[in-house]
């Protein structure tokens, strides 16, 4: 098995992430994003999008990460414990990977790439949309349960952590956001679950 990824991409910490968790044999590709090593013709077979993750595992080729959180639960978690079979819980999860790849990225992921990538992203519209989120979506939930689904993590909560986890470094406050902020505590404080990497850290200006 072999995933093309880059630390900064919250998107490839997904598959990072289940593949530790799950302690699942791979190689790492890191991909040279700066260089455009992610537009190559032979990448683009891969990921015809020239997007990371990638995941090759024999001759399956995923080029998605909820897709790819998707197969490694369902291919490797005997227990299905992160991907459960019961119809609404894995409809349930279903509903919030899809906000991960809208609502989170629109808001964010937007706030972080805008900041520190250059993209022409309205950062204060995605400040807004993050409070909006969190407001209407993950403090409440958050603040009665301590899962996103259910009693127990799932990949929704891997799909959703890594934009929000990293969103402060962005500029953008989760002090009133209490109960979201514990939920990326305990999702760190599991047994193989790597944290994401601060921009500071990866481009080497940390203090």
């Amino acid at each position: 098995m072999k995933l093309y990824t880059h630390p900064l991409s919250g998107h490839a910490h997904r598959a990072t992430a289940m593949l530790s968790l799950l302690n699942v044999a791979h190689d790492v590709v890191i991909m040279d994003l700066q260089s455009g090593a992610h537009k190559q013709p032979d990448y683009l077979k891969i990921s015809p999008l020239g997007q990371v993750p990638a995941l090759v595992d024999g001759d399956v080729i995923l080029r998605d990460s909820t897709s790819i959180l998707t197969y490694l639960a369902m291919k490797y978690d005997a227990d299905r414990t992160w991907l459960p079979t019961d119809p609404v819980t894995a409809a349930l999860i279903q509903e919030w990977l899809a906000t991960s790849v809208k609502e989170v990225f629109e808001g964010p992921c937007g706030a972080r790439i805008s900041k520190f990538f250059g993209v022409p992203i309205d950062y204060d519209g995605a400040v807004q949309k993050t409070n909006s989120l969190m407001k209407t979506m993950f403090e409440p939930r958050l603040a009665q349960h301590d899962w996103l689904v259910g009693d127990a993590p799932t990949i929704a909560d891997v799909a959703n952590y890594g934009y929000i986890a990293a969103v402060e470094e962005a500029g953008v406050s989760l002090a009133d956001y209490p109960d979201v902020k514990a939920w990326l505590a305990r999702l760190e404080a599991l047994e193989g679950f790597p944290k994401i990497q601060s921009v500071a850290e990866i481009m080497g200006t940390a203090a």
